[in-house]
């Protein structure tokens, strides 16, 4: 018979404070799968951790997003967020689905032509864009959009000597009854200067006006601040329209949607305060089409959303390394998945679940990763059971950004591998060496061994 693991008695003590809606009681259930395949397994056959992505949650969800927006309003079009996570295989399975391409920068541009995006699929967004960069979106008939007035002179400048008609649409920031406000990009809206940029626009006739961008924020957790934003963008629309008889191809309002995740000192866990698709398409599309915008010239409605989209299908699978108490007696847990891993953990309490079964007996623990850096902190408190060395863990919502934002420091970045809707395996980027790491150094002759 195998012998029963030890569980030293503690004491807890009591508080006398009332308990919250969920009781006193911390439940937990063992995550042994992911899409049917064992997590002992994956970490067997590609290592610990390992970065893990279902395919047919991606699916689903953009499903499920789709349908909210295309019952409530007749054209609807999603671009990815190459910027949330731009692995060539995660980015295809949104184009397969229908997706153009948003991003933010040259490399991601080019990410996307990579992944087969003509250019009158792609918007280019960001508060930088060098001239040559404009040149090549020029030239494919991407769509532009304009950050500033200094870049709105260069664009007019290129298409001058590029003898082209430039697909531009302007960024546009305002209050939409939120803080903080993002002002920095783009054009405000209260204090006229958007209506500047779009009137300087539609009197260059070297330039052609397409449409008008919002993105109000980052895990906007309401959706009425959509419904202002959508409101004030229809309105220029129909400004745009009385004064210069131009009717806009499309009205783009950006991303922020927010993820299931919990961010760090709320109350209540995100799967019960984040809004769904319904509510954020209901707030948008009813603006839209309560505003004065002629129905004979409805634009599209262009959505950016990439977080809410993503997070729930990615999974970090690690490994517990040590156990230890610290000065006041308080468990820490050590695991293979660091900060440079899981990037969000410093705005998220990410949920993290044993892979195996264990005990009931659970302590107040601080989970650790394994950099020689302080601030390498996964969780910093959470009611955990007692894990052995050698035990699993899955954390789940991981993603978005963990994949773009992921660092090189003091460990590699590891394998990632996608599960695909029939429950296989990919590899989808392979974990880094030591050659892919020095292969872009280059030591000078003097130090040459």
């Amino acid at each position: 018979m195998e012998k029963l693991q030890y569980e030293r008695p503690v004491i807890k003590r009591i508080t006398g404070q009332m308990p919250n809606k969920f009781g006193l009681r911390t439940e937990y259930e063992p995550m042994t799968h992911i899409d049917g395949l064992a997590v002992k397994e994956l970490i067997k056959t590609f290592g610990s951790p390992l970065y893990v992505i279902s395919e047919r949650i991606i699916r689903e969800i953009y499903s499920q997003a789709k349908k909210a927006f295309t019952t409530r309003y007749p054209k609807v079009q999603f671009a990815w967020s190459y910027k949330t996570n731009y692995l060539d295989a995660v980015c295809r399975v949104f184009h397969q689905e229908g997706s153009w391409a948003e991003v933010v920068s040259g490399f991601e541009y080019e990410k996307a032509k990579r992944n087969g995006i003509e250019g009158k699929h792609i918007i280019f967004n960001g508060p930088y864009k060098s001239a040559e960069e404009l040149s090549t979106a020029i030239k494919d008939n991407a769509y532009i959009h304009i950050d500033s007035f200094d870049e709105l002179y260069l664009i007019s400048d290129l298409a001058e000597r590029l003898n082209k008609v430039p697909k531009i649409s302007v960024r546009i920031n305002l209050d939409a009854g939120i803080f903080p406000q993002w002002s920095r990009f783009g054009f405000n809206y209260e204090n006229g200067e958007a209506w500047e940029a779009v009137s300087r626009i539609l009197l260059n006739k070297k330039i052609e006006l397409c449409g008008l961008h919002s993105h109000i924020g980052t895990y906007i957790m309401a959706a009425y601040p959509y419904g202002v934003t959508a409101s004030k963008l229809a309105e220029l629309a129909v400004r745009i329209e009385k004064k210069f008889k131009h009717n806009i191809k499309y009205i783009d309002i950006g991303g922020g949607f927010a993820s299931k995740n919990t961010l760090k000192g709320a109350y209540l866990p995100g799967t019960d305060t984040c809004p769904s698709f319904d509510d954020y398409a209901d707030a948008i599309t009813s603006a839209l089409i309560k505003s004065e915008i002629n129905a004979e010239h409805l634009p599209v409605l262009i959505l950016e959303t990439g977080r809410a989209l993503i997070d729930d299908a990615g999974f970090i699978l690690g490994t517990v390394i040590a156990n230890k108490r610290l000065a006041d007696g308080k468990r820490a847990t050590i695991i293979d998945v660091g900060v440079n891993h899981l990037f969000t953990s410093f705005w998220y309490d990410h949920k993290i679940t044993p892979a195996q079964p264990f005990s009931p007996y659970t302590e107040d623990c601080t989970i650790y990763g394994p950099l020689c850096m302080n601030i390498d902190v996964i969780r910093e408190h959470i009611t955990f059971p007692l894990l052995n060395k050698g035990d699993h863990i899955v954390i789940s919502r991981t993603g978005a950004y963990n994949m773009t934002q992921w660092l090189q420091f003091i460990t590699y970045r590891p394998k990632v591998i996608m599960i695909d809707v029939d429950g296989n395996p990919h590899i989808i980027r392979e974990n880094e060496k030591l050659e892919s790491i020095v292969s872009l150094e280059r030591i000078p002759e003097h130090l040459q061994l």
